[in-house]
């Protein structure tokens, strides 16, 4: 009898898909050996409402862009096509249906992890998938009920994030450090992250 599929489930705004996202991914395919990573965008994050966010459709295209020289990888659309907020629960039951025969990997930042119990139905998700978690810089003190429930990466300390990125957009720098060049490509293309700035004073 074959081993199951190990998938990896990666999820989160990606707004917009970096670097640091393509090289988390990398690592916890490596180190676990995992057969597919997915990255699963959030139409409705229930710890991010208000925000103002590009169009789930637009950073789906951006993850489409990032992932399409990654075999090993793939997008989901499995949050933007389903109603009501986001939950990290009923997407890992979701995958489950999808991929009934699968081991799920949920990969988070240690941050998450810390946050976790807090989560709605952390059992449920804990059930669901096998946790693989990202190292935070200064962040280190997961919650004890979860010891042994989780590994943690080995992954360079990086502090980039969506926002600088979006702060470094608004102001005209293009990232080309930060950003695959398809995605970078694709925000000048379709005039992405300029009006973030705008919208904010609209609220």
């Amino acid at each position: 009898m074959s081993e199951p599929r190990r998938i990896g489930v990666f999820g989160g705004t990606f707004d917009p898909i970096h670097n640091t996202h393509l090289a988390i991914a990398h690592a916890a395919r490596d180190q676990a050996n995992l057969d597919l990573v997915l990255f699963v965008v959030s139409a409705n994050p229930p710890h991010k409402r208000g925000a103002n966010l590009e169009s789930a459709e637009d950073r789906l295209a951006l993850v489409e862009a990032a992932l399409m020289n990654e075999p090993d990888m793939a997008p989901s659309r499995i949050e933007i096509d389903r109603d009501g907020p986001s939950y990290t629960a009923d997407t890992l039951d979701a995958l489950h249906d999808q991929f009934p025969d699968a081991a799920l990997f949920l990969i988070i930042g240690m941050d998450s992890l810390i946050d976790l119990p807090k989560w709605r139905a952390p059992e449920r998700i804990l059930s669901r998938a096998y946790l693989l978690v990202v190292p935070r810089p200064g962040e280190d003190a997961a919650p004890e009920s979860l010891r042994g429930k989780y590994t943690l990466l080995t992954f360079p300390e990086n502090d980039l994030s969506s926002t600088d990125v979006r702060s470094r957009l608004e102001s005209g720098d293009p990232c080309t450090d930060a950003l695959p060049h398809a995605v970078s490509d694709l925000i000048k293309l379709r005039g992405l992250y300029r009006e973030c700035a705008e919208h904010s004073t609209r609220r």
